[in-house]
């Protein structure tokens, strides 16, 4: 399948601030890299989503016949607090708190953030390499910037000259930060740093003698900064230029800028075509904060075990709610917003049931061809899902118009209308049918049913009162019923 050749799609490029015609590097590939976790605590919801907009961009690409090699890379050291070039890397300093070796750190948030990221159905990338796993490549590169004089050694660290190198670059162009005005705003340096400029950042840290993981280096035994580790295993499995960097919004400056000028000082190249960012997820209106209590896990959602919602959600509704957003748009998680999103998913997959039973005539009300283009066209610019799943809507409205016998569709658009909705549903959103397992549809169904014919029992009788009484509470539930000549059906909203 080449869909690609067909289809003109279109990216915002944070680099340029414009949507630009995507163009591969390399005919019918792409190669996307993604910053992914520090894995000293359980993966944060947030995270979660800028990882779910990405399987939904690696899934879209691999619909569209693409062969994509998506690296994202796991961060088992030389992360320190703050993001800074200063304080105790954040995953030795759970490891002192918790009286374990480093790597336990590293293999217990490594599982949670498999296991959880499953749960929301993500697919896995086609590489995962880690930062411990590529120090070799690290040294390699560090050697080659000091080679070109735009890095200096000092007491054992080795740190990236932003000034010399933006003599001849432009440091800050990601983030639309200028030199001189960070020179400005910046204090002047304490007699005890190391840096000649406050802008400059560590290429390798010198560890203390307390520094529990430290690796041999030219410089002495240290650890390697933390916006090298991307750019080292970014160039070994995609190239010294690839077509897409992606990460959270919050990745743009520092991390994505230094990457940047890391690449650019070694290889004397771009490094990214595309540039992608995703925005942030809040919390009831506020930034989600472990501090104000205003947070919650993706585990206390599924379980329903949190202070904040009113009851559990499935990953997949969690999901769907996910992408009713662009990618690029602050998103707001609320026990209304999942309530509205488990309302709107359930509709989705109550089409998908009934689409099987829909009779099928001569001719076809619904310009099914038209509808599935539109269905491309938004994810054809800049990944639009809201766009999208308004489209999807817009499907099922159609299923439910033929259901009840007030549209047609000829059976050939019925085959085109069921792949396009199991295609873009399952394929490129990543939703599961999470509804109802068999048993519980079985056991809903017997339920429901029994309490119909009770409630045709009272109308015959014409006891209203307890005819609407079953109606109205059913309602509350979320379960419709509708009375037609052929009897009563009902559906779960």
């Amino acid at each position: 399948m080449q869909l690609y050749k067909d289809q003109s799609l279109r990216i915002h490029n944070s680099l340029t601030g414009k949507k630009e015609i995507f163009k591969p590097i390399n005919e019918g590939h792409v190669g996307m890299y993604v910053c992914g976790p520090t894995v000293y605590s359980n993966v944060h919801l947030g995270n979660c989503r800028t990882f779910m907009s990405f399987d939904m961009i690696f899934r879209y690409f691999k619909h569209l016949g693409f062969k994509v090699r998506y690296v994202r890379n796991i961060t088992d050291a030389g992360h320190l607090e703050n993001d800074a070039d200063e304080g105790e890397d954040k995953i030795a300093k759970k490891a002192k708190l918790e009286q374990i070796e480093p790597m336990e750190v590293v293999q217990r948030y490594t599982v949670d953030f498999h296991n959880t990221l499953q749960q929301f159905n993500l697919l896995p990338p086609s590489i995962e390499p880690t930062a411990t796993g590529h120090i070799i490549e690290q040294i390699e590169i560090i050697k080659e910037i000091l080679e070109k004089g735009l890095a200096y050694v000092a007491n054992g660290s080795v740190y990236f000259d932003v000034v010399k190198f933006n003599e001849n670059h432009d440091y800050g162009k990601l983030s639309g930060r200028k030199l001189e005005d960070m020179i400005t705003n910046t204090r002047e340096l304490t007699a005890q740093s190391e840096k000649k400029n406050p802008q400059d950042f560590a290429l390798w840290k010198k560890a203390e003698p307390q520094h529990i993981m430290r690796w041999p280096s030219p410089w002495g035994d240290g650890f390697p900064g933390w916006h090298l580790e991307c750019t080292a295993m970014s160039t070994k499995y995609l190239g010294e230029t690839f077509d897409i960097h992606g990460g959270g919004m919050d990745l743009k400056f520092p991390h994505h800028e230094c990457e940047i000028a890391q690449a650019e000082a070694s290889t004397g190249k771009s490094p990214v075509n595309y540039w992608m960012h995703a925005n942030m997820l809040t919390l009831n209106g506020r930034k989600m904060s472990k501090s104000t209590d205003n947070n919650i896990y993706p585990a206390e959602i599924f379980s329903g075990d949190n202070h904040i919602l009113s009851k559990p959600y499935t990953p997949s509704v969690v999901r769907f709610f996910m992408m009713q957003a662009h990618y690029t748009s602050i998103l707001d998680l609320s026990d209304e917003a999942l309530q509205a999103s488990e309302k709107g998913y359930n509709r989705l997959m109550d089409a998908l049931d009934n689409i099987d039973t829909l009779k099928t005539g001569e001719t076809s009300d619904f310009n099914v061809q038209a509808w599935k283009q539109k269905c491309y066209d938004a994810m054809n610019d800049d990944f639009n899902t809201p766009i999208l799943i308004a489209q999807l809507f817009e499907g099922v409205k159609h299923i439910n118009l033929i259901k009840e016998n007030k549209e047609t569709i000829t059976q050939e658009d019925k085959d085109v209308l069921t792949s396009t909705l199991n295609a873009f549903i399952f394929d490129v959103l990543g939703i599961e049918n999470q509804s109802l397992t068999k048993d519980d549809s079985n056991t809903l169904g017997g339920v429901v049913e029994l309490l119909i014919d009770i409630r045709n029992e009272a109308r015959a009788n014409k006891d209203f009162a307890t005819s609407d009484k079953i109606r109205d509470q059913l309602i509350v539930l979320g379960i419709q019923l509708k009375d037609g000549k052929e009897g009563t059906t009902f559906s779960v909203n």
